[in-house]
């Protein structure tokens, strides 16, 4: 039965929290800000062309060099195993079913009426007392056709629809922010309409926070896909899954850095999670910037292992559209907690505010110079324009693009060939010889995402599924 929640404040983080909202793309300080950089470049160009060129190109380069290396060394420390909490079948096994804690699970839903009867079996078959937990299926007002699928289906009785009002701005975090005031749980947990978690992940979530300190607010599953071999684009974008969610995230875990949350599968303590007003209804990456959040406030998060299944997005535009919301959120991100950047030092110390700035502030760089230096290179090997040559001198400048263009390349292959054998996908492994011509469309999406945090910034690109079919991999 539909139904309407009672008066919720889906905005409590614009609401109490203005300085963290990302309502507002910018300050006026910030404005300021970068104003006056773009004078002071654009001025140098005028006066000093070359020698400004040159400087930019240094800065550019060291900064793309440190994340080069930085990203080596999260892999490197994922080896160690520290970046996950275990939970063994026998911890599991061992659980008292009536102290188990009581659970929420939130799937908002908006036109995913060709997955929801295999959503709600996924959901059904999970191993956990039915009395433990109840699923909201949280439905935007204006969806007529997944209300109407979902009306059809005959729901579990610990299943429960919830109508989200229609209105601005039309996110997946607001929606989220509606489920949250409804629950009386002890946990929660957000999967997507596409979502296979492995049947015992909230057991095994709930075996972890039962040993872990309070302060452990939020465990991450593993995310990866069921269909990797549906075409190239699915194989790339598994092997980048399985990258980051199985290298890059457990070495962050292992640096003490904060951990930008994936937007499925991450399991919280639900009194914490209400504490900090939920999630930022206008950051398209709610889920990156509630992670930063947890930070700051004095919580951790960390990764469990346990892995949630989704559909690879496997058509073309629809993927860039997608990558193009994940990097405007990490620009809304970074700009939003670099309003203060001294307090948010504070807040984080020295190491996880370096790793804020490699992680969330390098990632959509590195996205935006890859195809300019491409470019730059191209054009030297073909035209050895005098321009290019002046922009790497002197020497070391050079030797530091050398090392990003070879390393960098190199280096970023083999973590996507290593990710893919650490998950036994080993007819994968060669496909990561394409990562460059991957990491161009990225980039693509990047310039995109650009160009909305200006336009349209809490505009949410919908992802569509249910494009998967089995006999098709």
């Amino acid at each position: 039965m539909l139904s309407y929640p009672g008066v919720p404040d889906p905005l409590r983080v614009l609401h109490e929290r203005p300085q963290e909202c990302a309502f507002h793309t910018l300050t006026p300080r910030q404005a300021v800000f970068i104003g006056v950089v773009l004078g002071l470049v654009g001025g140098g160009l005028i006066v000093r062309p070359v020698v400004t060129l040159v400087a930019l190109n240094a800065t550019v380069m060291v900064f793309y060099l440190l994340i080069v290396f930085y990203k080596g060394w999260l892999a490197y420390l994922s080896l160690g195993g520290s970046g996950y909490i275990e939970v063994s079948a026998e911890e599991v096994a061992a659980l008292d079913p009536s102290r188990l804690p009581s659970y929420t699970i939130l799937v908002p839903l908006y036109r995913e009426a060709e997955v929801l009867g295999d959503l709600v079996a996924n959901l059904a078959a999970l191993d956990y007392p039915t009395e433990k937990y109840e699923v909201f299926l949280l439905l935007e007002e204006d969806d007529e056709v997944t209300r109407a699928a979902c009306g059809a289906l005959a729901l579990p009785p610990n299943f429960r629809v919830v109508v989200v009002p229609h209105s601005q701005p039309k996110t997946k975090p607001k929606a989220c922010n509606w489920g949250l005031e409804l629950a009386t749980s002890d946990c929660l947990v957000i999967y997507d309409a596409e979502d296979r978690p492995e049947p015992d992940q909230l057991k095994k979530v709930a075996a972890a926070f039962e040993k872990l300190p309070e302060t452990v607010a939020c465990l991450q599953a593993k995310l990866n896909y069921y269909n990797p071999r549906q075409n190239v684009l699915t194989r790339l974008f598994t092997a980048e899954y399985a990258n980051w969610f199985d290298l890059t995230l457990p070495g962050l875990v292992a640096a003490g850095g904060p951990i930008p949350l994936g937007g499925t599968s991450n399991h919280f303590r639900t009194h914490v999670l209400r504490q900090l007003g939920g999630w930022d209804p206008f950051n398209v990456t709610e889920d990156c910037d509630l992670g930063v959040r947890l930070e700051k406030a004095g919580f951790r998060s960390a990764m469990i292992d346990s892995t949630t299944w989704e559909e690879a997005n496997s058509r073309l535009l629809s993927w860039i559209r997608q990558r193009s919301r994940w990097t405007k959120g990490y620009f809304q991100t970074y700009l939003v907690h670099m309003r203060a950047p001294l307090q948010l030092l504070r807040s984080l110390g020295f190491r996880r505010f370096l790793n804020f700035q490699m992680i969330v502030g390098g990632t959509g760089l590195c996205l935006l110079v890859n195809p300019v230096y491409w470019l730059m290179t191209a054009s030297w090997l073909l035209f050895r324009p005098a321009l290019v040559s002046v922009l790497f001198w002197p020497p070391w400048i050079y030797a530091a693009g050398a090392t990003c263009f070879v390393l960098g390349n190199v280096l970023f292959v083999a973590l996507f060939a290593a990710a893919c054998a650490q998950r036994g996908q080993w007819d994968l492994v060669k496909y990561c010889l394409l990562a460059p011509f991957y990491w161009l469309l990225m980039s693509i999406g990047a310039y995109k995402a650009l160009g909305q945090l200006v336009l349209r910034p809490s505009y949410w690109e919908k992802t569509d599924h249910g494009f998967f079919h089995p006999h098709s991999c």
